[in-house]
């Protein structure tokens, strides 16, 4: 048997803020959504043209206690192709929570507080 993964589960309470934030810090949009017509619900699936992983965003109308997503040892990571300028972006976005230097990496935390690791592609 074969096993490809193909998306990643997020819960969200702020649909537009998050799909804001996934487009401004990692360059995510929006590839398709499903939902029913009362609205009570939404996912939203992101991704972009590096991979075919997509980031699926699940809201839920009324929803808002926080949700808990796996806590800060389960997370996403990114490769991207300019450390430097990701981590500028991230600073100034004020979203950094965590550096490792000595491993050249580090962790932003998205309006939900989920860990996500950004790794540079060299």
């Amino acid at each position: 048997m074969k096993a490809k993964m193909i998306h990643e589960n997020i819960h969200v309470l702020d649909l537009e803020k998050s799909l804001s934030f996934y487009e401004k810090a990692l360059g995510l949009h929006e590839l398709h959504s499903a939902g029913p017509e009362d609205g009570s619900w939404r996912v939203v699936f992101l991704g972009n043209d590096t991979t075919e992983f997509e980031l699926e965003l699940t809201w839920n109308k009324g929803r808002v206690e926080p949700y808990n997503n796996g806590g800060e040892d389960t997370h996403l990571a990114f490769k991207v192709d300019d450390f430097d300028e990701a981590h500028a972006l991230h600073e100034s976005m004020g979203c950094i929570v965590y550096e490792n230097h000595d491993m050249g990496l580090y962790f932003i935390t998205d309006p939900d507080s989920c860990w996500l690791e950004i790794i540079s592609e060299k």
